[in-house]
């Protein structure tokens, strides 16, 4: 039988289980690179079958949080390197999300304080960015007003998105995501009550509506293998001041027809049940989801289909043995669970996480979380992982069991 433990071929690259660990701002680049403790995090987690980064922004333009690793600077390339040597050196296998916020940033953060872009100028009433209030103190601040581009700089974001794609590659990523969800870029021309353009860009029609994203999808894929390529969606979603609107099962229809005909890897759907309460006789969004993914199956048969948003194992099992999806994400449970792959198969107790560091910085909250420990364990046996840079420039990352000799691999 078909569960979460079970292989998969995701468009050649090979998962030795079907969980999937997904996109999760964790605010840890002083420098907005990536850095040794983040190579730490994300190898420590390197047994799900598939790691999706935390969101990278394509470009200055496209960045709504301090401190987030980006990937359009040499810097920030060598950062990510870091990373996806320690990963791949303990076997993982890893996407980069790529991520334009739009309209959710704020001017702090914006090249010589100007305004973010969008698909609009309408603000993205109650999101947040993470950016300096009037005092210059770095926190949570209301997204600024946007403007809407121009139909002729709309080629320009793009490109953005080709390149850091071409950049994820030299920084040896198994592929990219594309961060359509949430209420940033992709969704502010999607959905058709934020879209209020008159271009061919605009969401009066299917065709405008899908356009961006499409031109967006075809333009990675030719440059780095549509293979290569993910995506993530938010049908039916709230989050980023995005309004539900009527006709979203047949955007989202048309939209998974038009993507498995470019022949990408995955679609990647979270769930927002529980972010917001359902309407009076409609059904939940959960049920709604699955709906959508049981017809994209039929129209597009050949795009693997991921699933995160409150699950749990039982209900992940039951998804993937009936055929419905094909890899579950568990996001609050990596956080605090590196090993989360083997309390999962084991049924272990599952650390409690401290939300309290979920943007701090440090390594409390980030790299400390312990591993899963047996009452019959000696107390003086431990797993660790540990990361160290050599004078000559080459990383090495250690694993293994106090008392027990440790493997150890060396990247350059």
């Amino acid at each position: 039988m078909t569960d979460l433990f079970s292989p998969f071929d995701l468009s050649g690259l090979l998962l030795p289980n079907r969980i999937f660990m997904p996109p999760l701002t964790r605010s840890r680049g002083p420098q907005d690179a990536a850095t040794e403790q983040v190579a730490l995090y994300y190898a420590q987690r390197a047994t799900a079958g598939l790691i999706i980064s935390e969101g990278s922004p394509i470009s200055i333009e496209g960045q709504g949080y301090f401190y987030n690793p980006g990937i359009f600077t040499p810097e920030q390339v060598a950062g990510w390197r870091l990373v996806t040597d320690s990963v791949h050196s303990v076997g993982g296998r890893m996407f980069i999300q790529l991520w334009h916020v739009g309209r959710i940033s704020h001017t702090s953060i914006q090249a010589n304080g100007a305004e973010p872009v969008s698909s609009t100028d309408r603000m993205a009433e109650g999101s947040m960015a993470f950016g300096r209030d009037e005092h210059g103190q770095i926190g949570f601040v209301p997204a600024s007003r946007p403007r809407a581009l121009a139909t002729e700089e709309i080629g320009r974001v793009v490109a953005d998105f080709v390149q850091a794609a071409r950049n994820a590659m030299e920084a040896g990523f198994d592929g990219v995501e594309l961060h359509a969800a949430n209420g940033y870029l992709f969704d502010q021309f999607l959905n058709p009550l934020i879209n209020d353009r008159s271009d061919r860009y605009g969401a009066a029609t299917m065709e405008g509506r899908l356009r961006f994203t499409l031109e967006v999808v075809e333009a990675v894929g030719k440059a780095i293998g549509p293979s290569k390529v993910g995506i993530r969606l938010t049908p039916y979603g709230v989050i980023g001041s995005v309004p539900l609107f009527e006709d979203a099962e047949k955007t989202y229809l048309a939209l998974g027809k038009a993507l498995g005909e470019r022949r990408i890897a995955y679609f990647h759907v979270m769930d927002q049940t529980g972010f917001f309460n359902t309407p009076v006789g409609q059904k939940p969004t959960s049920d709604l989801i699955k709906e959508l993914l049981i017809k994209w199956r039929s129209v597009a048969p050949n795009t693997a289909i991921l699933l995160d948003g409150g699950l749990t194992k039982a209900r992940a099992n039951e998804l993937i043995t009936n055929g419905v999806i094909d890899l579950a994400g568990f996001g609050q449970a990596f956080i605090a669970n590196p090993d989360l792959v083997a309390r999962l198969r084991n049924d272990w107790p599952l650390n409690p996480a401290d939300r309290a560091t979920y943007y701090t910085g440090g390594s409390k909250g980030y790299v400390d979380y312990p591993p899963y420990r047996s009452e019959a364990q000696s107390a003086g046996t431990r797993r660790s992982v540990s990361l160290t840079l050599g004078s000559d420039g080459a990383t090495s990352l250690a694993i293994g069991v106090s008392g027990h000799a440790s493997w150890r691999g060396s990247q350059t």
